[in-house]
């Protein structure tokens, strides 16, 4: 299964970087603190809801697109190690 990457690398490619702003001023913008947008950024946080309204107000796709992109990436961080689940197959009993 294909890996995406961490959504913040979106974030920074697609709306930082032709925006021309640092991770200072697209904190200020979106009403955060420089580390929390950093860790978003560099993949040690995720996307939150309340993040994804942020980057929707700020004009950056809607929130959305966002939480789909988060979701994503987390199911497939733990698809790597599903081998690892135990689960069991839920099978209901059949009358007899």
């Amino acid at each position: 299964m294909k890996n995406p990457p961490h959504p913040g690398v979106s974030i920074m490619e697609n709306c930082l970087r032709p925006a021309g702003l640092n991770v200072s001023q697209a904190a200020r913008i979106l009403g955060v603190a420089r580390h929390t947008l950093s860790r978003v950024l560099h993949g040690h946080a995720g996307i939150s809801p309340e993040m994804a309204l942020r980057l929707e107000k700020a004009g950056w796709s809607n929130a959305e697109f966002w939480l789909r992109r988060q979701t994503s990436y987390d199911l497939a961080q733990v698809r790597r190690t599903e081998d690892q689940l135990r689960v069991e197959r839920y099978r209901p009993e059949t009358a007899a």
